[in-house]
């Protein structure tokens, strides 16, 4: 029996307001029929103390089968919000308000040290020697804007308990030891003669300022919010990050790792009580304290500004001459209205995503850019959100055309708004999208209302989505709210942002002669003894990276009593589905909440090994290029309206009886409302059957785009393309993996977009078709 199949990511130009979109097939496949569901309800009542922690909010959210229950401790003021679902992925986390007032990624590096060992577990990078301890579905940490947060997700309550033990010892009882922080932070070091500077989170974000795309983003958002804590960059700037000391880095956790300042979040079906007093022992040391000054978060309306910096330089991007990245940027509503920011981000989908979006139409069908700047979308992550919309991939004496262009299009929004269509679609898209039950529902819902909690938002209020939707439809009917919401922040803001970056050959040489003379400078600053120091130190700690094995033993683990003698079974009918010949179908009858899905692969393994490369360009083609009948505008407001999305993307499997036997070919999979089941079935046979691959216009501006866009992934992956690189060798999965998402797919891609003819590419992409739309070998599920 073949392991279930591993999806290869399919990339889009859009970015559908849905969830993560997923495809389907014909009208003769099955698909998953829902059942009610419901989570039982708290004992809890408003008021109620337990171990503690005092509860200040009890509600029901009927829509999401969820009741939030809002608490706080006594004694410390720590926040916490449980979320009480029939859903057994329980999710744990807590975070921490870490804003900042410089950019030596003060919380980044305190987020990295913090997890090189604990009082109570001092082994190095517990979260990673818990991986074969635990069942764990997730584990990670982040810094954000202006919050450091540490979740984790597992089925199994035993499990559950030990993480939070791990979780909580981690961020309140660190080591926190300076040869800690030299490793993770940045330190000075002397190699075959040579100083420099050397540290994980130091290397990992100069190799996130050597992206270009993203360079620019982070740029374009400090010049925007100049005056605020957003100026700086809280991951590090590697300029800065050498100014950092251990010292401010023990101070920094002191006053901010503390459970006053502190937001926990539970989410699942174990219930909240054992999770009160667990957390309750912890915090019991601690009492209420002040919360630490925050630096500025509003901006000072600065009026029309702008700002021309040089870049580096994309090797495998544009041509030389079309290097330039331009935006305007637009300081919007306060992140605190919830409803605002809830309209804001239906109007950003509506005048962005999908090729029926007005700025689509005036910027990227005109074929100025190769695609969207990196900044370009709404962005509620500040305490005074922002729309930006830019090119890049453009000529620099275009930039007069872009900005008259965008100005135009706010113009047109302002004055006929947008289609009732469309409207309808991105606010279906949303409802089915708060429907769709994910194995990360609990983690995404975190997500969602993590950075509005942080700024005093009750979290509950991101919940009402049913309300929010209601009424923005209201407002809709009765008025003009877009055209308001396009005059009130964009055609009348008193706060924009101009800003072009221009390619510069020497850019990355004289970003190395700068780290150079700061490296001079460190060194010139120490005496003699004090750089014999540093290299000791340095010895030091690379002793340590090479001792022996630590002790775990003091790391909680599960046991086999710990773990259910059987795994839960899913009862699947077989089937098959149609005639000559039929199509084989897998039937899974449960709970989905109204919600139909339906996946389908098409395995076409080594019959057509030179096919192989042109798979990726095809899944995206679908949905890009349009029909021989209708253009893709029109079909793109269907799917929204009637679906979670259409995807096309590679897959390949590996059958588990034999390593060197696998399927790879291309997956349709998509959801929708149990009501919209035909009409689903309908559109994804229009895409795979009627698809015009004549429409080489849109093809090449499809192909300039996703080289533009796989290149820009390299500079902020390139050891996800090593390791696949690497592995391509060792086994059949991998070697196809390699040729559907790894550098072998970038050069291919580049290859085609430098292509002036691209007939022999739609010759390619049709045989494709023909070989996916074989009945032969599809399955569906």
């Amino acid at each position: 029996m073949l392991a279930a199949a591993r999806r290869l990511g399919a990339r889009s130009l859009t970015q559908s307001p849905a969830p993560p979109t997923h495809t389907g097939l014909p009208a003769t496949c099955a698909h998953a029929r829902s059942l009610a569901t419901s989570s039982s309800p708290s004992a809890l009542a408003p008021h109620q103390e337990m171990h503690g922690f005092v509860v200040e909010d009890i509600r029901t959210v009927g829509e999401l089968k969820l009741q939030a229950i809002r608490l706080r401790h006594q004694k410390t003021g720590a926040s916490w919000l449980h979320i009480s679902r029939d859903d057994r992925n329980n999710v744990f986390s807590i975070g921490f308000n870490t804003s900042v007032e410089d950019s030596t990624g003060l919380p980044h590096i305190l987020e990295h040290t913090t997890l090189c060992g604990s009082k109570k577990y001092p082994v190095r990078d517990p979260f990673f020697k818990m991986l074969n301890r635990s069942m764990a579905t997730f584990m990670n940490a982040w810094t954000a804007h202006d919050y450091t947060q540490y979740p984790f997700a597992t089925q199994n309550a035993e499990d559950y308990a030990n993480l939070q033990n791990v979780y909580l010892d981690s961020v309140f009882n660190p080591l926190l030891r300076e040869v800690d922080f030299r490793q993770e932070g940045w330190r000075l070091e002397c190699t075959e003669g040579t100083w420099g500077f050397k540290g994980v989170v130091y290397n990992e974000m100069k190799g996130a300022f050597s992206d270009p795309a993203a360079l620019y983003a982070t740029r374009a958002e400090q010049h925007l919010f100049a005056g605020s804590t957003y100026q700086y960059v809280s991951g590090g700037d590697p300029k800065h990050i050498p100014d950092l000391t251990h010292e401010q880095l023990v101070d920094f956790h002191r006053t901010r790792y503390h459970p006053s300042n502190a937001r926990i979040y539970s989410y699942g079906s174990l219930p909240l009580e054992p999770q009160l007093e667990r957390v309750a022992r912890v915090l019991a040391p601690y009492t209420h304290i002040a919360p630490p000054a925050l630096p500025p978060m509003d901006v000072e309306p600065q009026g029309e500004r702008s700002v021309t910096e040089l870049g580096p330089v994309d090797s495998a991007g544009s041509a030389p001459d079309k290097q330039t990245r331009f935006s305007v940027s637009y300081l919007a509503n306060d992140l605190r209205n919830v409803y605002d920011t809830f309209a804001l981000r239906v109007y950003s989908s509506l005048l962005l995503d999908g090729t029926a979006a007005p700025m689509h139409k005036a910027l990227i069908d005109s074929h100025i850019g190769s695609d969207y700047s990196a900044n370009t979308g709404y962005s509620p992550y500040t305490r005074r959100t922002s729309l930006a919309v830019g090119l890049q991939g453009m000529a620099e004496n275009d930039v007069p055309l872009v900005e008259k262009r965008i100005r135009e299009t706010f113009l047109h929004v302002h004055d006929h708004g947008f289609e009732p269509r469309r409207v309808e679609a991105a606010l279906a898209a949303v409802e089915l999208a708060y429907k769709h039950r994910t194995a990360d529902f609990g983690l995404a819902l975190m997500k969602s209302l993590t950075t509005g909690w942080f700024h005093g938002v009750d979290p509950v209020d991101y919940l009402r989505v049913s309300d929010h939707v209601a009424r923005l439809r209201a407002d809709t009917a009765q008025g003009s709210l877009f055209q308001e919401l396009t005059a009130r922040y964009f055609l009348d803001s008193r706060h924009t942002l101009r800003y072009t970056m221009l390619p510069d050959p020497e850019y990355s040489r004289r970003l190395d002669a700068q780290e150079r003379e700061a490296v001079e400078r460190k060194v010139a600053a120490l005496t003699p003894e004090q750089l014999k120091e540093v290299d000791e130190k340095n010895a030091r700690l690379a002793a340590e990276q090479t001792q022996g094995a630590e002790d775990l033993s003091v790391l909680p683990t599960l046991t086999l009593a710990d773990v259910l003698p059987e795994a839960d079974r899913c009862a699947i009918d077989m089937a098959v589905a149609g005639s000559a010949p039929p199509v084989p179908v897998q039937w899974r009858t449960t709970a989905t909440n109204g919600i139909s899905y339906f996946r389908a692969i098409n395995d076409v393994r080594d019959k057509y090994p030179e096919l192989r490369p042109y798979l990726p360009l095809f899944c995206d083609a679908l949905t890009y290029l349009g029909t021989q009948t209708r253009d893709m505008a029109e079909i793109e407001t269907d799917i929204r309206l009637h679906t979670g999305g259409i995807s096309f993307a590679p897959f390949v499997t590996t059958d588990l009886a034999n390593l060197r036997h696998i399927e790879a070919g291309v997956s349709f999979s998509s959801h929708c409302l149990d009501t919209h089941v035909a009409r689903m079935y309908e559109l994804m046979m229009e895409l795979l059957r009627d698809t015009d691959f004549n429409n080489v216009k849109r093809l090449r501006a499809l192909v300039a785009a996703q080289a533009s866009a796989m290149f820009n992934d390299v500079a902020g992956s390139g050891h996800a393309y090593a390791r696949r690189l690497a592995a391509s060798t060792l086994s059949p999965e991998a070697h196809a993996q390699e040729a559907f998402a790894g550098l072998a797919q970038v050069k291919f891609i580049t290859e085609l977009a430098r292509l002036q003819d691209l007939a022999p590419v739609v010759e390619k992409l049709r045989h494709v078709q023909s070989v996916v739309f074989n009945k032969l070998a599809v399955r569906a599920a």
